[in-house]
């Protein structure tokens, strides 16, 4: 018999960060940390209109200026590719979608205010600003549309006049006629028009690059923050027209990503090009403007939605039209966004039949693409509010409504309209669960009790269902190093989720050793020839399956190492405390003393690759209760109760992270951030003086559980969960507040951010003031 001792800490425990030591006293190494000898810095130079004709008259001033090396514009880079869409829109008519691939540089035309220009590279990064004051162009503006509703309005000014509208494509989804009959024979019908409101992503490190031309290597090094080192090298050598094996690229820590730090940008070209030419290594950091103006904004989608419902209340079909903002032009994933919206429409409801409209829109603004959810967040918050409203006009609490629709257990596993299969769930006893723990029986007491204090109560709900860890791999890698410890490498990328700590807790316990004992290596092309990085909440799921794969394999040979030196049974040898032992004796080999055993050292290596068939799905019920002061127009959040189904929880420490800040981005949505342009396309929103972010006093404590249901997909049993407090959240939030404002007023519709202005507003306007 094969055995091994568990760790002290393995699957399931809370396991303190191991990352985090480094962290807080200061000792992580993020890119803007990397100063190699020689650096030079650079900046962008960029446009202030958000439409213009422009031509670059001049820009022998500012290579003249003082300490500048380098100054660049697109008719200097012909040679470069644009930054394509890997992701193009399918029409509904059949036709092939026009490409609105990203210039690195703009020639003749900026579509958006922030738009790159020209590039100067200089001693330090304030030279560079000043010389960037010298570049003289000429700009013509012209009228621009900003507005995604507005930009298809008829005399908009467009984006690409060549095309006669600033509808970038049309996608249909659903079966039309199904859905027609269901709705001819409705009871009921329920409508709601919602605005998911532009965001930016604001992680706390801006983003970064440093690239270094190696004569000596014959290719480029380069230093950026990702999500993934392999994409991005693939994404970066296709702009600058190389083979991938020209680019050594290292990601070392990141300050979140949430989506928006996995794409290739501008800038990361831009300083290959000046490296190579330069024969120096050139840096450029953004700063916080420049991520307001240019980093990919998430949402800024326009929906219609419809429900019909027979005379009970039965969901029988479902309608939806979106206006999906693209922005000025297609980025990376962006198009996909919205159609990943539409695979979940029918959340965890047993809807039969649906008719789905997604309309991509361009304006003169920053492109949009995946921010934390990529699409799913949409969805759940259109489908949740809707459902809201349905209980409203049938008559029926918001628990009713969802109970008499929810898919059944016994119907699982259970394949929706749009083609997702759900494996496991128990969705009515998690909301169930989650209404006793929020007390939901007992709120009218506690709206009483507002309201002597004169102010208004509301409580919401939402149940939802995300995709995880789409079908695919991970593949880990492990090897057993001379002094005892295991290197454990993978092809994912850690923005802040925790890896180091979730891939060592799972592989340690295979091996008998201590979380601290595995080292988990990332971020570097020429440690692993591929990775699929991170993003839709796969990485524990795939990787971590892997990982564990790759222990066990790992501790195999080990085990065969051990009993051929103590002339043993491999099954008579146990691991634990970094040691193999011969059970029930005191014959006993370190990890180090294995290692140094080893005839061959692929002996010490071994890789484990889980391949799943199909994604996953968490899902889970969230309820939110609020107070408003009329008076002020503020709004708080007075508590959030969480029950989730993860199918099952790895770091019960790094989980409760994951909800927290996926909860807080979506409060963040709902009471404070908007983007904001003004009629001529100038961004009103481009510093945090004007942009709120939500800060730690105005939120609650979160009564967090979960109950888990373990997947049949994957082999751990486990969902994912990086995304799902900001999908649950926005819906729940702003169902109790709707649920306020319902109940004080007999407001029935508000749109995200409720802003004290806007709350006051609409208060205001009820009482007719």
């Amino acid at each position: 018999m094969n055995t091994m001792v568990h760790a002290k800490f393995g699957l399931g425990a809370s396991v303190l960060r191991v990352e985090d030591n480094a962290l807080i006293t200061g000792n992580g190494r993020y890119t803007d940390d990397h100063n190699p000898s020689g650096t030079l810095h650079a900046y962008v130079v960029r446009s202030p209109h958000a439409h213009a004709r422009l031509t670059v008259n001049d820009v022998e001033a500012a290579r003249e200026a003082d300490g500048v090396h380098l100054v660049l514009t697109a008719a200097d880079i012909t040679h470069l590719n644009a930054l394509p869409c890997r992701a193009m829109p399918s029409p509904a008519d059949g036709s092939k979608a026009e490409r609105r691939d990203i210039p690195v540089l703009c020639a003749d035309v900026a579509r958006y205010v922030g738009d790159a220009v020209a590039v100067v590279v200089a001693d330090s990064v304030q030279l560079a600003r000043d010389a960037a004051e010298l570049v003289d162009v000429d700009y013509e503006p012209m009228e621009a549309a900003t507005d995604t509703e507005a930009a298809l309005e008829d005399g908009a000014a467009l984006v690409y006049p060549e095309a006669g509208s600033n509808l970038a494509y049309r996608e249909f989804d659903g079966d039309e006629e199904k859905t027609k009959a269901a709705f001819s024979k409705a009871a009921k019908v329920s409508e709601i028009k919602i605005i998911n409101n532009r965001l930016v992503c604001n992680y706390m490190e801006p983003r970064s690059c440093l690239a270094e031309w190696k004569d000596d290597e014959d290719r480029f090094e380069v230093i950026v923050g990702s999500q993934g080192v392999h994409g991005m090298q693939r994404d970066i050598a296709h702009v600058m027209g190389i083979e991938t094996d020209k680019l050594h690229l290292i990601t070392p820590d990141v300050g979140g990503g949430f989506g928006t730090k996995g794409f290739n940008y501008r800038e990361y070209p831009l300083t290959l090009e000046a490296a190579k030419r330069l024969g120096r290594p050139v840096k450029w950091t953004s700063d916080r403007t420049e991520h307001f103006l240019t980093d990919a904004h998430g949402r800024d989608n326009v929906t219609t939605a419809r429900m019909a419902m027979d005379e009970n209340g039965r969901f029988l079909a479902i309608e939806v039209d979106t206006l999906a903002a693209m922005g000025a032009y297609y980025h990376c994933f962006g198009p996909f966004i919205p159609k990943l919206s539409v695979t979940m429409t029918t959340g965890l409801y047993d809807i039969e039949a649906m008719a789905v409209t997604v309309r991509g829109v361009f304006s003169h603004t920053t492109p949009t693409d995946a921010y934390r959810g990529a699409g799913r967040p949409e969805a759940a918050y259109m489908l949740e509010r809707l459902v809201d409203r349905c209980a409203m006009d049938m008559g029926l609490s918001a628990a009713e409504i969802r109970e008499r629709n929810f898919i059944k257990p016994e119907q699982l596993p259970y394949t929706t309209v749009t083609n997702r299969t759900y494996d496991t769930g128990e969705f009515a006893e998690h909301m169930k669960a989650c209404m006793e723990r929020a007390k939901w029986n007992g709120f009218d007491e506690r709206n009483d009790e507002a309201k002597a204090r004169g102010r208004i109560r509301g409580i919401g709900m939402s149940t939802y269902v995300e995709i995880c860890a789409f079908a695919g791999s991970e593949p880990a890698y492990v090897e057993l190093k001379s002094d005892g410890t295991v290197d454990l490498k993978i092809g994912t990328q850690s923005n802040g989720q925790g890896h180091a700590t979730a891939y060592a807790q799972i592989a340690a316990e295979k091996l008998g050793l201590d979380t601290e004992q595995v080292k988990v290596r990332q971020g570097d092309t020429d440690e692993l020839s591929a990775g699929g990085g991170t993003g839709g909440s796969r990485s524990v799921p795939l990787g971590g399956v892997s990982a564990q794969m790759a222990g066990e394999a790992l501790a195999e040979k080990i085990r065969a190492i051990a009993a051929d030196r103590m002339e043993a049974s491999p099954g008579d040898v146990e691991l634990a405390e970094g040691a193999a032992r011969i059970v029930g004796t005191d014959r006993v080999m370190t990890f180090a003393d294995v290692a140094q055993a080893a005839s061959d050292p692929e002996d010490l290596k071994a890789e484990g690759e889980f391949k799943q068939a199909e994604a996953t799905y968490p899902n889970g019920t969230h309820i939110c209760e609020v107070e408003v002061d009329p008076a002020t127009g503020v709004t708080e959040v007075v508590g959030y109760t969480i029950v989730d189904d993860f199918g099952v929880t790895v770091n019960p420490l790094l989980l409760a992270g994951q909800m927290h800040g996926g909860v807080v981005q979506s409060i963040g949505q709902c009471l404070n951030e908007r983007v904001v342009y003004d009629e001529d396309g100038q961004l009103l929103t481009a510093t945090f003086m004007d942009y709120s972010m939500p800060r730690a006093a105005e939120l609650p404590n979160f009564d967090f559980q979960t109950r888990n249901v373990p997947s049949t997909t994957n082999a751990l049993g486990i969902k994912g969960a990086g995304e799902a407090g900001t999908i649950a959240a926005t819906p729940a939030v702003m169902n109790a507040i709707v649920d306020a404002l319902r109940r004080g007023y007999g407001i029935e519709h508000i749109d995200m951010p409720v802003t004290p202005a806007a709350m006051w507003a609409a208060i205001e306007g009820a009482k007719g003031g």
